[in-house]
């Protein structure tokens, strides 16, 4: 108690300048990871919809959903291709 008594006045503003930089700093890495991670595709609304939707959209909209979802299972099976491929290389190095 007696050590923060006897820092002179003003000192907190630096305990808030560090945390302010700190979350300055997680929030690039975060926005890093999901740019990395193709977290910023805007047709993404597009996954939630399925065959029985159709009726409930125009047929562009439909359209563009199917476009999106064979898109999307097209990446899909290329990123596990990729991690399976990196898990046999990594198993066969040992």
């Amino acid at each position: 108690m007696n050590f923060f008594q006897s820092l002179p006045d003003g000192w907190t503003i630096y305990v808030w300048m560090i945390a302010g930089g700190l979350i300055i700093i997680a929030a690039i890495f975060g926005i890093r990871w999901a740019h990395q991670n193709e977290q910023f595709d805007e047709d993404i609304k597009y996954l939630v919809f399925d065959e029985n939707d159709k009726e409930k959209m125009s047929p562009d909209e439909f359209a563009k959903s199917q476009e999106v979802m064979k898109q999307q299972m097209k990446r899909r099976e290329e990123i596990l291709k990729e991690k399976a491929e990196h898990h046999a290389s990594k198993h066969e190095k040992r």
